[in-house]
């Protein structure tokens, strides 16, 4: 009966064994892929779910179909601010009061990405997720972006509802559009309107950003307030054509205006984000001013619309390409542009080394020319998120798929040396296995580097020894 028992054991061992084994194998498969956009994601889950003729309503003036399919993929967002999660103080519970605010996010994959604006974001010690249903997420922040107001999260989930990308391009005045999110904490508002114009630029994102902020907003009269920042703004059809950034007023209200992000623009920053942690900006390299009466009368302009090359700057992919002060540029890859906004936009959805053609007027003529555009270093290369493995005074390391699978954890970052600094005073001993911080889960070093890029203060530590101990850790962390 004993060795029944025993052969039987060691079966079942080999069977768990063998199925451990295949979980891991898949996993370090699909963390193999090669990168795939979130627009690829989305075409491949709608693809294979069947849901084009449901998900999809029908033109007109139908608002239920989109208002139900946006509701659903629309997040509240609640940040943190101040010291940070931790504080070693007892007395901290009663006398500390940490700030918070809200806005609004949305989810664009079913695995949990979800979009927001960046000032929605900037500067939290904690991002907290809450779904239409109720659950309830920390995010981590993937990156984000200022000159555009736009950032980039990251919940731990599967099997979400999502919404898909429109194209703002194919957007025009007058037709119909839900602005979704939570104003004043009033979770899931959808208000209704219409697009009032396109390409605007209203100058709220001018401070501190080099000149290099991208406003060429969706202008809409659908009701937006306080807490509507980071929602979704759809069509008909209930595809995500806007994020939600603005509102003209004098009250801190909705007045009348609203304005939105234009789709074609986050998508590009949402793949940026994601694949290389920072945006890849593409530029020509110009100073420029929009064409109009007074301007063509002053130069002596043969057109009432475009853009007015003011100074080509030295070293510059336009100066490479040929362009010259006085030259009106009128197109982009074939688009017409007649504003600042309307070019900056189109330029900023490339990135350094793509090639644009750029239609120009000069003495007369009309030519089109290829255009090679740089970064903001005069570079024509993308430049990706440094991985450091030494971090104020800890060495880290990933940990291997076996290691992971023996302990049974997804994720985790290895405390490999520790020497002088923040990681030894919080109390970590070598051989301590990261898994989460402030609640979040941390997946490998690459992860961590990014996570610790957005925090500062105080910072809970969780995660266990070789020998299966349990740790819980106060670091006080400075960015440097």
């Amino acid at each position: 009966m004993q060795r029944l028992l025993l052969i039987a054991l060691v079966v079942l061992s080999a069977f768990i064994g063998a199925v451990t084994g295949v979980i891991m194998t898949l996993r370090y498969l699909d963390d193999q892929k090669p990168y795939t956009s979130i627009e690829q994601q989305q075409n491949l889950r709608l693809a294979g779910s069947g849901l084009d003729s449901a998900y999809r309503a029908t033109l007109g003036p139908d608002l239920e179909a989109a208002s139900r399919q946006s509701t659903r993929a629309v997040v509240h967002i609640k940040t943190g601010y101040g010291p940070g999660n931790f504080s070693i103080n007892p007395l901290d519970r009663y006398y500390r009061r940490p700030m918070h605010s809200s806005g609004s996010g949305v989810i664009i994959s079913d695995d949990g990405y979800i979009v927001t604006n960046h000032h929605v974001i900037e500067d939290a010690s904690s991002v907290e997720v809450t779904m239409s249903n109720n659950q309830h997420f920390y995010a981590k922040v993937i990156g984000k972006d200022p000159s555009t107001d736009l950032a980039l999260l990251k919940i731990k989930a599967r099997g979400l509802p999502f919404l898909a990308y429109g194209n703002s391009d194919q957007v025009v005045t007058g037709q119909w559009v839900l602005a979704v999110g939570n104003p004043f904490d009033l979770n899931s508002t959808v208000t209704a309107g219409i697009i009032s114009a396109k390409a605007r630029n209203i100058g709220i994102l001018r401070e501190n950003n080099n000149n290099l902020e991208i406003e060429s907003f969706l202008q809409t009269d659908a009701a937006v307030n306080p807490g509507n920042s980071g929602g979704a703004l759809v069509n008909l059809r209930g595809e995500l054509i806007g994020i939600n950034s603005a509102i003209a007023t004098s009250t801190g209200s909705y007045s009348g205006y609203s304005f939105a992000i234009p789709i074609n623009l986050v998508k590009k920053v949402m793949d940026d984000l994601l694949e290389f942690g920072s945006v890849q900006r593409g530029l020509l390299g110009v100073v420029i001013r929009s064409v109009n009466a007074d301007l063509t009368e002053e130069k002596g302009l043969d057109v009432v619309q475009g853009v007015y090359v003011d100074r080509v700057n030295e070293g510059s992919a336009a100066q490479d390409a040929g362009l010259l002060e006085g030259d009106v540029l009128t197109a982009i890859n074939r688009q017409p542009v007649g504003s600042n906004s309307e070019l900056q936009e189109l330029v900023a959805r490339h990135r350094p080394g793509h090639v644009v053609q750029v239609t120009y007027r000069r003495a007369g003529e009309e030519k089109t020319i290829p255009v090679t555009l740089r970064n903001t270093e005069g570079r024509e290369g993308i430049t990706r998120m440094e991985v450091d493995h030494e971090i104020q005074g800890a060495t880290f390391e990933d940990l291997p798929y076996s290691e992971l699978a023996s302990h049974r954890l997804e994720g985790g970052v290895l405390v490999q040396k520790l020497d002088d600094g923040p990681w030894k005073s919080s109390g970590l001993r070598d051989g301590f296995i990261i898994t989460h911080l402030d609640k979040v889960p941390v997946d490998n070093v690459e992860d961590l580097n990014r996570m610790l890029a957005y925090k500062n203060g105080g910072i809970l530590i969780e995660g266990i020894y070789r020998n299966g101990e349990s740790g819980v850790y106060g670091l006080t962390w400075r960015r440097q």
